[in-house]
């Protein structure tokens, strides 16, 4: 039975329809053959020995072996934003426009061209997770910063263009309409209920457990109830807190863990899928409003909007996310026990 579903924490609906697609399972190689890529690419500006073609580097962290760089923290070559322009408004006519103020860094994640978050050891990821706090940090100490957005982009129809693991941050002087949509639903939610939306959706599957795929001590990873598109996944922190800024390190390290799971199952179950995740989280200057709770976002690109889901802003996901939390789940308690074995020895 096709079903659609509400989104909670936004007010949206979602079309449900699993008739329409194919099968979780059917899911794997859905994007394709991907051609074997090399360990170093003397074209790729991200590759040690190719510095020259970096604009410049604003953090660098050392491996965990103390051999050389493991992250860099570069300025993009073609930012979106840039920092020299200011904030203030303009009129043009009957329009509206501001300077183009911002900042687009990216965080360059190994220095093999070839090696991805699953196939990183358990090290690797701890520090992409402390590169994104420290800029974070960083970034929103400066007042006009308004929204901070940490992101990565896998494969060209997420909108990669360089194949070398890296991450995005960009830093805007205004707060999107978007993001301002959805705090003010979480806001009228707390208003009529005096809790959280997104803590309220955290206890009702860690409790219901049809669609959760993994839990540690500081985050559960499920597959939300109206997910949008197959195999839709969010790592949502157990403790509220509104900012990503607001992490431990005890957190740090348990999101280091989950990320890597989540994303080794995707790979595995799909084939290395192209996907955008998002680190959801609450301007800076409302780090302590309870009614928002920032969590990661991973979008796999396995469908595409269509007329419909253009037309009428409704998305229609042909999986159901019951099936795949299952397909997920499946080894990924395995895969977390493994991994702690690892680091215990």
């Amino acid at each position: 039975m096709n079903e659609i579903r509400q989104n909670k924490a936004t007010g949206q609906w979602v079309i449900i329809a699993p008739g329409r697609g194919k099968r979780p399972h059917d899911h794997k190689r859905a994007s394709g053959e991907k051609r074997p890529v090399p360990e170093a690419d003397k074209e790729c500006p991200f590759c040690p020995g190719n510095e020259e073609m970096l604009p410049s580097v604003i953090l660098e962290m050392q491996a965990p072996t103390h051999e050389g760089w493991q992250i860099r923290v570069v300025p993009n070559k073609f930012p979106a934003l840039t920092p020299e322009a200011d904030t203030h408004r303009f009129g043009h006519g009957i329009y509206l426009a501001m300077p183009g103020y911002g900042r687009h860094e990216v965080i360059i994640e190994s220095p093999l061209h070839n090696q991805q978050i699953p196939n990183m050891n358990s090290k690797a990821v701890d520090l992409i997770i402390e590169t994104y706090h420290r800029r974070y940090i960083d970034l929103t100490r400066e007042h006009k910063n308004m929204m901070v957005l940490i992101f990565r982009n896998h494969g060209r129809r997420a909108g990669t263009s360089l194949v070398h693991p890296h991450s995005q941050i960009i830093v805007t002087g205004l707060v999107p309409r978007y993001l301002r949509w959805r705090e003010d639903e979480a806001r009228r939610y707390f208003d009529k209920w005096g809790r959280c939306v997104y803590c309220d959706i955290l206890h009702f599957e860690m409790e219901e457990r049809k669609r959760l795929v993994l839990e540690n001590e500081s985050y559960a990873v499920f597959v939300p109830y109206a997910a949008e598109v197959p195999f839709e996944t969010w790592i949502v922190p157990k403790q509220h807190h509104a900012s990503f800024g607001s992490i431990s390190d005890k957190s740090k390290s348990d999101l280091s863990e989950a990320l890597r799971i989540i994303l080794t199952r995707h790979s595995e179950e799909m084939g290395d899928p192209d996907y955008n995740y998002i680190v959801n989280t609450s301007p800076h200057y409302e780090s302590k409003e309870p009614q928002l709770h920032w969590y990661l976002q991973i979008r796999p690109r396995l469908t595409t909007r269509a007329g419909f889901e253009i037309g009428s802003g409704i998305s229609i996901n042909p999986s159901l996310p019951e099936e795949d939390a299952g397909v997920l789940r499946s080894r990924a308690g395995e895969m977390r026990d493994s991994l702690r074995d690892d680091q215990s020895l």
